[in-house]
C-alpha cells in the first residue's frame, strides 16, 4: 500500500508545472533552491512583474500585484533571502515602478485581466473595488520593506504603507483569510530585519493572533464540504506561534489531510469558475499539484510520524 507520500509524489512527477515539480524536489527530494527561483522566473515580466498564470486563476501574461504577490509566496517557501539577486531586484524595481498602485495600495485586481481566461474574483468591475484593500498590499509592503535599501526612498515608502495597512487593520472588524495572511507576511518580513512590529504598532500582534483563530472554522465538517479556512491557511510548522494558539484545530487538520487524500494523490479543489471550462480544467490540475505541496508542507511541520504515513 503506498503512503501519503509516494501517492503525492506520483501525482507531481504525472501533473505538476515544471515550478511546482521543482519545490517539490526542494522540500522533499533534496533539490535546489536555485532551480526553484531559476524556473519562477521564466514567469517574470520585463518590468519585474510576475503574470503567465502563476497565480493560476488568472491566465493574464502581464504583470500585476496578485501575481508578483504568489512569487513573493513562493520565495518565503523556500527561504530565499539573496537581496542581490536579480528576481529580488526585478521585484522591487516593479513595486516602485508599476501604475498598478495608487501610493497607497497595490491593486488587486487590474483591467487586463478581463481580457484573458480568469475566475470571477480576478475580474476587474470598477475601480473602486481596490480601495482600502490591504490583499496583497500588506504582503507587498513586508517584502518592500525587508529587501529594499535600509535607509532609503523605497524603505520609506514601505514604512508608511505598513503604518496604514496596520492602522487600517486595527480599526477594522473583520478581515478575510486570504487579507489576515497577508497581514502575517507582513509582520514576518517587519520582524526578519530584527525590529519589533509589536513595539512599533502596540496591540497588532495580539490582534492579528485572536482574527486568525476567529477565522479558523470550528465546524470541521464544513473542511470537505467546501471553501474553509483550516490552521494550515496560516502556518506550517509547530514552532509558529500560532500552532500553540490553534493547537487543537491543527493536530485535527493532520489527521484531515491523511484521511481527505483522493487515490491518484491528489487532493480536492474546493473552488471552481464560473466561465471558461476548457481553462478552468488545466488550472485545477495546476491547483491539484499546489494544494499537494501546501499538505504535505504541513505534516512535514507538525505531524513527527509525517514519513511513515
Amino acid at each position: 500500500m503506498q503512503t501519503v507520500l509516494q501517492k503525492a509524489k506520483t501525482f507531481i512527477y504525472r501533473n505538476a508545472r515544471p515550478l511546482d515539480l521543482a519545490r517539490w524536489r526542494y522540500h522533499f527530494e533534496n533539490g535546489s533552491k536555485e532551480e526553484v527561483v531559476q524556473t519562477l522566473m521564466c514567469y517574470q515580466n520585463i518590468d519585474g512583474g510576475f503574470g503567465h498564470a502563476l497565480e493560476a486563476d488568472s491566465w493574464n501574461p502581464l504583470s500585476s500585484p496578485i501575481q508578483t504577490w504568489a512569487a513573493t509566496e513562493v520565495l518565503k517557501e523556500i527561504d530565499f533571502d539573496d537581496r542581490d539577486h536579480p528576481i529580488i531586484d526585478g521585484i522591487v524595481h516593479y513595486l516602485e515602478s508599476t501604475r498598478q498602485f495608487d501610493s497607497h495600495v497595490w491593486f488587486n485586481t487590474i483591467e487586463s485581466n478581463n481580457r484573458y481566461p480568469h475566475a470571477s474574483w480576478w475580474h476587474m468591475n470598477r475601480k473602486e473595488d481596490n480601495e482600502y484593500n490591504y490583499n496583497p498590499t500588506a504582503c507587498l509592503a513586508g517584502f518592500l520593506f525587508y529587501f529594499a535599501v535600509q535607509g532609503g526612498g523605497t524603505q520609506i515608502l514601505a514604512c508608511r504603507i505598513i503604518s496604514e495597512a496596520v492602522n487600517a487593520f486595527l480599526n477594522s472588524n473583520g478581515q478575510d483569510m486570504h487579507t489576515i495572511l497577508c497581514y502575517i507576511r507582513l509582520a514576518q518580513y517587519y520582524e526578519r530585519t530584527g525590529l519589533s512590529v509589536e513595539n512599533e504598532f502596540p496591540g497588532f500582534i495580539s490582534a492579528l493572533r485572536q482574527k486568525v483563530s476567529a477565522s479558523i472554522t470550528q465546524d470541521t465538517a464544513q473542511w470537505e464540504a467546501g471553501y474553509a479556512c483550516r490552521p494550515s491557511q496560516y502556518f506550517c510548522t509547530k514552532s509558529d506561534p500560532l500552532y500553540q494558539d490553534n493547537r487543537i484545530m491543527a493536530d485535527y487538520e493532520c489527521s484531515f489531510i491523511k484521511s481527505t487524500q483522493q487515490q491518484d494523490g491528489s487532493w480536492v479543489v474546493p473552488w471552481c469558475w464560473e466561465s471558461y471550462p476548457e481553462q478552468w480544467a488545466v488550472s485545477k490540475n495546476w491547483w491539484k499539484s499546489h494544494i499537494i505541496i501546501k499538505n504535505l508542507l504541513y505534516l512535514k511541520g507538525v505531524d513527527p510520524d509525517w514519513r511513515k504515513i
